[in-house]
């Protein structure tokens, strides 16, 4: 993989979540500014304040509503921008909303840090929740399964937990203590989720069978995962500045971004194969993918 960066914003605004909308543009959080972000195809950048500068806008996904809808870790809320820029948040007190994707059931879902619950929203702003068994547990990154659950890490429980549209959770506790699960993803059959902590890439089918791969350098702190062509996932390594891609059968190479100080985050693959990071850094980074 070649990548080719784009610069967005001004120095420190942080670009940490990504992702494409309908018409191809590409989206990301200004973790550090308050706002969220679009490229256009033309390249041209713009910023849409959607809070305070500390309110953190962390993981942002396309919604079942032809907008944007992004979490606020420190403002506490889940918002909404639409494609023309306007601007609508959620409260979601005492949260820390981080991880967020769309449903089964159209909705959007989000993980909350702090209250040890898993939130649902609907594109009208109705919120409920749903309270986890574990105390502590740090739910993170979220994802639809191919199960039609939600199914999402607890980075601090060590396991993944299922919850599906009901409300019913379960948790499948991982075999690497302190292995600190964050990034998942559907493979179609399965999920793929990081390990920060152990430094390892983990794989779990809907019945709870796990299976874990480590990574050629264990402190590379792989942080978040998306599903690509061909079956297999690419994952940032935030420590190194690195891209990974791990095959169905466990095969995993890295490949380089241009600076090693990049801290990459999130990423996602755009409809015409296009793979986008988010780099803390002050860009996003794009690459042509091949199965």
């Amino acid at each position: 993989m070649e990548f080719t960066e784009v610069q967005v914003g001004e120095a420190g605004c942080g670009p940490y979540g990504v992702a494409v909308d309908l018409d191809g543009d590409v989206w990301c959080t200004e973790v550090h500014r308050g706002r969220v972000g679009r490229l256009g195809a033309d390249g041209d950048y713009r910023g849409f304040q959607v809070g305070p500068v500390d309110c953190r806008p962390t993981v942002i996904v396309a919604g079942p509503d032809e907008a944007m809808w992004f979490s606020l870790y420190q403002g506490n809320g889940i918002g909404r921008v639409g494609l023309d820029g306007s601007v609508r948040c959620f409260g979601v007190p005492g949260a820390n909303p981080y991880g967020l994707a769309v449903g089964p059931d159209s909705a959007l879902w989000f993980t909350a840090m702090n209250t040890d619950r898993i939130g649902r929203i609907t594109i009208d702003g109705a919120i409920s929740e749903f309270d986890l068994p574990t105390p502590g547990g740090f739910p993170s990154m979220i994802t639809t399964g191919p199960d039609g659950a939600l199914w999402f890490t607890l980075n601090q429980a060590n396991a993944i937990g299922r919850i599906d549209v009901e409300g019913a959770v379960r948790t499948f506790p991982l075999p690497t203590a302190n292995a600190a699960p964050v990034g998942i993803t559907s493979t179609g059959d399965a999920l793929c989720f990081v390990e920060i902590g152990a430094g390892q890439i983990g794989r779990i089918t809907p019945e709870g069978e796990i299976v874990e791969h480590p990574l050629p350098d264990r402190e590379a702190r792989p942080h978040a995962i998306t599903a690509v062509p061909g079956g297999s996932c690419c994952f940032t390594e935030w420590a190194t500045g690195r891209i990974g891609r791990i095959t169905p059968s466990g095969g995993i190479e890295t490949h380089a971004l241009p600076r090693p100080d990049s801290e990459p985050h999130g990423l996602t693959t755009a409809p015409d194969g296009t793979l986008w990071v988010a780099l803390e850094s002050g860009a996003l980074a794009w690459t042509a993918l091949t199965s």
